[in-house]
């Protein structure tokens, strides 16, 4: 199947359309409203420095349902012992920095670029992007960040400084998405890491059923911010 090369318009060709690899279309640009297209068909962007914009839908899709949610003995204990301090939407840009710094370091031309941590600024700034940030003596220890739309979190990267400290704030995300009655968390593409906390690979047609199915459901625009016991509120 062919690369399809995107216009002006917003419209994106349907995800099944993309080739083997997972890759659908080239062009256009970051925009909030094109993001947004983007993430509501199960499309999202990813490419290199001095490449064009890249826009993928992998088959099959990695997603964590968060009832299924697995954490390791390990990782209990570290969450245990409540050496890190968890917040949402208090230093969203400096997460997305830490992740594009880390992807830098380990995979040189594959990090997250400059005009990505622009967009996705954009997104938070709206109300549609957000960051999980864990703390450790009053410093940015870890983090991740993501879309929301729907009853659906995009899950985007995650960084540690500290060891544990990535994986203690993704546990914390997903249960709290969990009580707040969130269907799933997109994973994108396949990696050992995140199986080990009960991702699974399902058909890209399965995802996008269930993607159409979260979508009719209230999006939490806003900054967010823990509950007193638990769940998400929106400041």
């Amino acid at each position: 199947m062919p690369v399809f090369r995107l216009s002006n318009d917003l419209t994106f060709p349907p995800a099944h359309l993309a080739i083997s690899e997972g890759l659908l279309a080239v062009g256009g640009d970051l925009s909030v409203a094109r993001l947004v297209q983007a993430y509501r068909q199960g499309i999202f962007p990813w490419y290199a420095e001095d490449d064009p914009i890249l826009w993928w839908s992998p088959d099959p899709r990695l997603v964590l349902y968060p009832p299924e949610l697995h954490i390791s003995r390990s990782l209990g204990r570290v969450l245990k012992r409540k050496r890190f301090r968890f917040t949402l939407d208090q230093a969203f840009e400096d997460v997305v920095r830490g992740c594009a710094a880390v992807r830098g370091a380990n995979h040189p031309g594959t990090w997250i670029v400059p005009e990505m941590i622009t967009a996705y600024a954009r997104l938070h700034a709206v109300g549609l992007a957000h960051s999980v940030e864990a703390w450790c003596e009053g410093q940015l220890a870890g983090g991740l960040y993501g879309v929301s739309l729907g009853r659906t979190f995009f899950g985007e990267s995650m960084f540690t400084r500290i060891s544990n400290a990535s994986k203690a704030a993704l546990v914390v995300l997903v249960e709290n998405l969990r009580r707040q009655g969130f269907d799933l968390i997109d994973c994108q593409v396949t990696t050992p890491h995140l199986m080990q906390f009960g991702a699974r690979e399902i058909p890209r047609t399965r995802f996008l059923k269930a993607l159409r199915r979260s979508l009719g459901h209230r999006t939490l625009r806003g900054k967010w911010s823990f509950k007193t016991g638990g769940g998400i509120a929106i400041r």
